[in-house]
């Protein structure tokens, strides 16, 4: 595929500075591009790399420095060169089609068209799955889950019984969806297991990551909200609530029961306790261990997890201990050696009072 610099422009609403004739056969990163690639520049820093990428024309914004080459201005170029990527190299591209003999399907099981089921997967009884699925292979879906149209499902994921999974949503290889809850009583040292009968409910548009586990919950339902996208190797326990488009990054964990609300964002490795509510809009950053509520539109980070600015401020001090510390250590030497002087002063007054 081909097109002119002046057909990508209007395809993202852009203006064309430079040869419009351009021809661009591919599309990617500044430093990686070669002879015919359009590339995208969004963050200033990178600004010299305009003139040494291989690329033959860059997207970027109105306010980025002028260079040689051709560029088409924008006012997002992240998102531009998203369009432009889909373009070039659909992402629906070697996907497989059709039922495969080996799949194995139960009762009563209901399916929408042009369905894709891959080899050796598994479809328990009165299972629904909408228009344009495709579950690759190895897959398993319980009994009476819904999977919503347009749904993408790779290899080796699990999701259990009663589960609802929403029309264009994405989940990826080694996932479990609906797993128990970690829910024991413990008497006489003994632990006795809760049974979770809730379910979980993944909403439209959202994007689970490799080996992510959601639990079903106890009662009622484990949700995870519109447009959100979890990293992998994330942990989110029975009855927790996530709201509409938030981000989740690698190895979060999420307690029971815990409330999270829109756009929020989790750093990765962040550990929340359970029963805790997180405001919209809120920020957590990287391996924050957070242990009480976070109020919307704040930051937090650290361990436990303070306010950022306070964070940063406890951090710098840290830093500055070892100074403290020799600080501190000259002010005692000082000091003992003021109290030795008046010790010595003390006891020559005494002796001259004395005679």
């Amino acid at each position: 595929m081909q097109k002119t610099l002046k057909e990508i422009a209007k395809l993202i609403d852009g203006e064309v500075i430079g040869n419009g004739d351009t021809l661009i056969t591919g599309a990617s990163g500044i430093k990686e591009a070669a002879e015919g690639d359009i590339t995208f520049l969004a963050n200033s820093k990178y600004s010299p790399l305009m003139d040494k990428t291989r690329a033959a024309a860059i997207i970027t914004s109105s306010g980025a420095q002028g260079t040689a080459k051709p560029i088409i201005l924008t006012q997002n170029p992240s998102l531009a060169f998203i369009k432009i990527i889909s373009m070039f190299t659909p992402l629906d591209a070697g996907h497989p089609s059709g039922i495969h003999h080996t799949a194995v399907m139960g009762k009563h099981v209901s399916l929408g068209k042009d369905v894709t089921l891959g080899a050796y997967c598994v479809i328990g009884d009165n299972v629904t799955i909408g228009d344009n699925v495709i579950i690759y292979a190895g897959c398993y879906i319980g009994h009476h889950t819904k999977i919503g149209s347009r749904t993408l499902i790779y290899p080796h994921v699990s999701i259990r019984e009663r589960i609802s999974i929403g029309r264009g949503v994405i989940i990826h290889s080694g996932a479990v969806i609906g797993s128990d809850g970690f829910g024991f009583i413990t008497i006489k040292g003994a632990h006795h297991k809760i049974p979770q009968v809730g379910i979980v409910q993944i909403d439209d548009d959202v994007e689970i990551g490799a080996n992510v586990t959601i639990d079903r919950a106890r009662f009622d339902k484990t949700v995870i909200g519109r447009g959100t996208k979890i990293d992998n190797l994330v942990q989110i326990a029975h009855n927790v609530i996530i709201g509409q488009n938030a981000l989740i990054v690698a190895q979060v964990g999420i307690a029971g029961t815990v409330i999270i609300g829109n756009n929020v964002t989790l750093g990765g490795q962040a550990g929340l306790v359970g029963h805790i509510t997180i405001g919209d809009n809120a920020i957590v950053t990287g391996q924050s261990g957070v242990a009480k509520s976070v109020p919307a539109d704040t930051m937090v980070s650290g361990y436990p997890a303070r306010p950022f600015m306070t964070t940063q401020r406890v951090n710098a001090s840290l830093q500055n201990l070892p100074k403290l510390f020799n600080q501190v250590k000259e002010l005692k030497k000082r000091i003992e050696e003021f109290e030795i002087r008046d010790n010595v002063k003390s006891s020559m007054k005494n002796k001259h009072n004395s005679g």
